[in-house]
């Protein structure tokens, strides 16, 4: 803060036809494209939770501010940048984004969520404690206090702020806009992040990718969870990664959740990026309820959905292609840009 404002000074005491003559974001050491990291800390929902994250900027915001966006990772150990242990390779989808719109012009910030990377690990107590560290209005708070940590750094303008959730992170992020919208959150961005309630969709996933043998003890433990709020303790192995006994409330609140419903009383701007080869959250069955909520609103919206794309955003090469490594889909990027960049100002 005090070097930003030392050059802004600077820069106030130098004759006028030295700024006339080029712009410090388009020449030297101020050009676009160049940024800057910074780590941070900040606490989370509920008593001594912290969060560990980075904030990645333009280097040009030493001497302008710059709009900032909060990016929120999807489902299971997902870390800051999108990488996943149970996933056989790298995705970095959150970092890709990140430098992406650093290099535009737009700060973020990305963090790993609780239990995970360098964040406050899951509680070893009670499975009451675990419940309750992993509730959902907690992971829902944290978006929140992503938000509140973006604001705290002055390089941000507080006026054009973003959140960018991708699959189940669109989720948690659609809820924390609710809250946020008294705060001025100028636009959503949702990211492979389905349309319909959750438990419909794991219904679909077992029924398209599973053993037959899987689908009642699904249908069981769907019901059981969304009627008691405990996972079951006697479901089969395979069940058991897809629902952890911790995860009981957090699940009830997840699997219930309407995400067209509280689009569609949204009045934050909104665009949904949606790739065609998307094997979890299925164009178009499964974000046809978004796009439907973006027509009811009267609010600026968009829907884009990209070919040939995964639900971690990267070109597939084949039916056989997963689509977890290599880069951001150029198309993907593009959508994004052309979006985000006017709506935040950048």
């Amino acid at each position: 803060m005090i070097r930003r404002r030392a050059l802004l000074v600077t820069g106030a005491l130098a004759p006028a036809t030295a700024w006339a003559q080029t712009s410090p974001t388009e020449s030297g050491w101020y050009a676009r494209g160049k940024t800057k990291e910074r780590p941070v800390r900040f606490a989370g929902r509920g008593d001594g939770v912290t969060l560990a994250g980075t904030l990645l900027m333009p280097l040009f915001s030493e001497i302008q501010y710059v709009p900032g966006i909060v990016l929120v990772a999807g489902s299971g150990p997902t870390d800051r940048n999108g990488n996943n242990p149970l996933a056989p390779e790298r995705i970095d989808l959150l970092k890709d984004i990140a430098e992406l719109l650093a290099r535009n012009g737009i700060a973020s910030l990305r963090y790993d969520k609780r239990g995970i990377g360098q964040s406050t690990p899951r509680p070893r107590g009670s499975l009451e404690a675990q419940e309750a560290f992993f509730a959902w209005d907690n992971f829902v708070g944290d978006v929140e206090a992503a938000h509140a940590e973006l604001l705290r750094h002055d390089e941000i303008k507080p006026y054009a702020t973003a959140l960018l959730g991708h699959s189940e992170g669109g989720l948690l992020a659609l809820a924390a806009s609710r809250s946020l919208a008294a705060k001025k959150l100028h636009a959503l961005v949702l990211a492979a992040t389905p349309g319909r309630r959750l438990d419909a969709i794991l219904r679909a996933q077992i029924a398209r990718n599973a053993p037959p043998s899987l689908r009642l003890p699904t249908d069981r433990a769907i019901a059981a969870i969304l009627e008691t709020g405990r996972v079951p303790t006697n479901l089969p192995p395979e069940l058991q990664l897809l629902f952890p006994l911790y995860a009981g409330p957090f699940l009830q609140s997840l699997l219930s959740f309407d995400p067209a419903a509280v689009l569609a009383e949204s009045r934050t701007p909104c665009l949904l990026l949606q790739g065609g080869a998307d094997r979890q959250v299925v164009p178009m069955e499964d974000i046809q309820p978004l796009i439907d909520a973006l027509g009811t609103r009267g609010v600026s919206g968009e829907a884009v959905v990209i070919p040939q794309v995964s639900h971690n955003l990267k070109t597939v090469t084949g039916p056989l292609d997963p689509g977890f490594a290599g880069p951001l889909s150029p198309a993907v990027a593009a959508a994004l840009l052309k979006w985000l960049v006017p709506a935040l100002g950048a």
